[in-house]
Parts: C-alpha cells; structure tokens; sequence
C-alpha cells in the first residue's frame, strides 16, 4: 500500500488509518538521496522514494546532466528537504572551465586526482581563490532554483578537507545554510545488523577528520548528525541493512544516505553500485515496519531545524 510523503518530524512510517507509536523522543532520522540531477534515473527514483517510500531529502548536483528536471520534480515535492551537492570532484564546474583552470583537466571536467587537488586547495592561495569562487557559484546556482535550502554535502565527502569545510561555513552562511553532514559512522550498528561485515581502512582512516568536521560545524551553530550511515556500504544498502540500522537506531539525529536510481548504467554511474536495490529498500514494507518499531521520528534537517527554534 502506498502512502502520502512525509509530514515532518512526527511521521513514523504509518499507513493511512493505522495509529502511530509513540515517537520514541531521543531518536530523530533523516533518509537522504544522493546525486539528485545526475541523471533521469536519479531523479526517478527520489521522486519515487518520497512519495512511496521513507525518503525525507535530496541532495542536487546544480550542474549535474539532468539538474532542471530534478528541480522541476523538486517543486512537485513541497515536503522534500532539498540541499546541495557540492561537486569538486567526478562532474563539470558551474562556472566556465577558463574561469577555474586549476581546477579543471583539459576536458574541462574536475581532476579526478583528489589528493593532489587537495593538497594544492592547501598550499597555493590562486587554487583557494578559484575554488572559493567556484563553491559559491554553485550556492548562488541552488539559490537560482528558488528551493529552500535544506542541507549541504559534498560529492565523495570531500568537504572532509579542512579548506573545503572553512569555505561551505563561510559562503554558506551567506545563502542560509543550516545543516552539513559530517560522516561520522559509528561501528556497532553495523555490527549488529552484520556481525561479519569488515571495516574499511579509508573508512578508519577518514573518521578522525570526520569528527573534526563534525565538531567544527556545531561551534558554527549548524546542524550536524549525531551519527550518518552510508560509507561502509555505499551503493549497497539493500533493504535488510537499511531496516536493520532503523532498529538499531542510535540516540540523536541520525542521517542514513543512499544512491537510489530505476536504473544504472547512466553517465557518471559508479560501477557496482546496486542502484535498484536502494530504491527497493526506500519503498519496502520492511523498512516502514522497521521505523515503526523504532518509534523515531522521520524529517528532512529543515523539519528538525524549525523544530529547535520553536524550542
């Protein structure tokens, strides 16, 4: 059975007529879509995640190849907390590639080299500038969009490095930014959904400078996640593991993102990704009964953002 999008923070995954539980007061989740403008595909899915399924936010590629029509669908959802996708890496710049040469290889496109590229956003101010300038284009491009922005994240978390972080506070600010997403994934509820499933090193290495980030966005006075799962298993958060984690919900605001699409194979897809799978877990009855039990309550950043003012 189908039901209506979500309706705020008090939403607990209940079907028309059936009476909720009694949301259980410390636990608050948002269910995040990547890539949204990527493709039709992306865009596809999102829509019908949300409207079918647990998908409470977006996140949009304001330059990705099929960014008009994910904004187009966007409008169509009142109820869908949409934020940006900073892409500085894997995609095309907003601004002309003549205008960021550093940051562009000769096809114009990012360079694919994220190492390199960060440390040259460190140590070269010409880079910094170029990247300043590119970051806020793509706030003023969401701006453009006259969407209320949600959130903002970065394509592949590169708003880990220290320089990409400083600029999202300093030009966010200006554009109403309430809410990032540090990737701070604690292990256990992984391992009580999987007690087999390996860590992986960049995910060891990655957390440090994950919790930095995270506290480093709360003394700017942002929203940030308690905890966010995603990383372990990216492109692979099939139905049993996203209903598993809603019963394992930790304490605190929590993120669970994924890379829904109807299909792979579109431009820029990562190979491998279960696509499908991820849509099927946002609109499975499981998951609904999963975040019934859970008692959590279920809302876009800006749910719980209009949540904590009027508190």
């Amino acid at each position: 059975m189908s039901r209506p999008p979500a309706h705020g923070p008090g939403w607990a995954g209940t079907e028309p007529g059936e009476a909720a539980p009694a949301p259980h007061p410390a636990r608050r989740l948002v269910i995040t879509a990547d890539d949204f403008g990527a493709s039709i595909a992306v865009n596809r899915a999102v829509e019908r995640a949300h409207r079918e399924g647990v998908l409470t936010a977006t996140s949009l590629m304001v330059a990705g190849e099929a960014a008009t029509d994910a904004i187009a669908t966007a409008r169509k959802l009142p109820m869908l907390g949409v934020g940006l996708h900073l892409v500085l890496v894997d995609g095309r710049p907003t601004l002309p590639p003549d205008r960021v040469p550093d940051l562009v290889d000769g096809d114009g496109r990012f360079r694919a080299n994220m190492v390199r590229a960060g440390v040259d956003f460190f140590f070269r101010p010409a880079v910094r500038r170029q990247l300043a300038e590119e970051i806020e284009a793509q706030f003023i491009a969401f701006g453009a969009t006259g969407l209320k922005l949600d959130h903002v994240n970065a394509h592949k978390h590169f708003h880990l490095h220290p320089t990409i972080a400083g600029l999202i506070v300093e030009i966010g600010g200006r554009f109403g930014l309430r809410a990032v997403r540090a990737p701070v994934e604690p292990p256990e509820p992984l391992a009580e959904v999987e007690p087999a499933s390996p860590g992986r090193l960049a995910d060891r290495v990655a957390a440090p400078w994950a919790r930095t980030l995270q506290a480093r966005f709360a003394s700017a006075g942002l929203i940030v996640p308690d905890q966010v799962f995603g990383l372990r298993w990216s492109g692979h958060m099939h139905v049993g593991r996203l209903a598993g984690l809603i019963e394992h919900l930790p304490p605190g605001l929590t993120e669970i993102y994924l890379h829904p699409a109807t299909e792979a194979g579109f431009a820029g897809h990562a190979p491998g990704y279960d696509y499908e799978a991820e849509l099927a877990a946002l609109v499975d009855e499981r998951t609904r009964a999963a975040l019934r039990l859970s008692g959590a309550r279920l809302g876009s950043f800006t749910d719980f953002e209009e949540e904590r003012v009027a508190a």
